[in-house]
């Protein structure tokens, strides 16, 4: 069978340890529009647009522990990409704030260039441009 899509993006909902600090990174540093704020059992969610896709930051009542960081360390969701088209625009925002990168601006292959940074729980953040 298979899913049918709704839309052509996915969301992603990320529990987050300090609310001021992952609205000001996604929306101060990168430019998410905060569209929406509710209430959920456990915590506030704030959704954030970025294209068709929402990243929805829950600000938990209780912060639980965080996991093990980094790409190689643990199995499961592991980084977030966003595909941009002015990824040196991002990267030097990006340094401006502070924000500590992993891997700097580069291209990775011909016509595609990355760059990855950790958010203020320590996710990876990749941008990825292409052509």
């Amino acid at each position: 069978m298979g899913m049918n899509p709704a839309k052509n993006a996915v969301d992603v909902g990320m529990v987050v340890g300090d609310i001021q600090a992952s609205l000001a990174f996604y929306e101060g540093v990168l430019g998410l529009k905060k569209v929406q704020e509710m209430p959920l059992w456990f915590g506030t969610m704030h959704r954030m647009a970025f294209g068709d896709s929402f990243i929805k930051l829950v600000d938990p009542k209780k912060v639980p522990p965080a996991g093990t960081l980094g790409l190689e360390h643990a199995l499961g969701f592991r980084y977030l990409t966003f595909p941009v088209t002015n990824i040196a625009e991002v990267c030097e925002a990006c340094k401006k704030a502070g924000v500590k990168f992993d891997v700097e601006m580069n291209e990775f292959m011909p016509g595609v260039t990355i760059a990855m940074v950790r958010d203020p729980d320590g996710n990876v953040v990749e941008f990825v441009q292409r052509g």
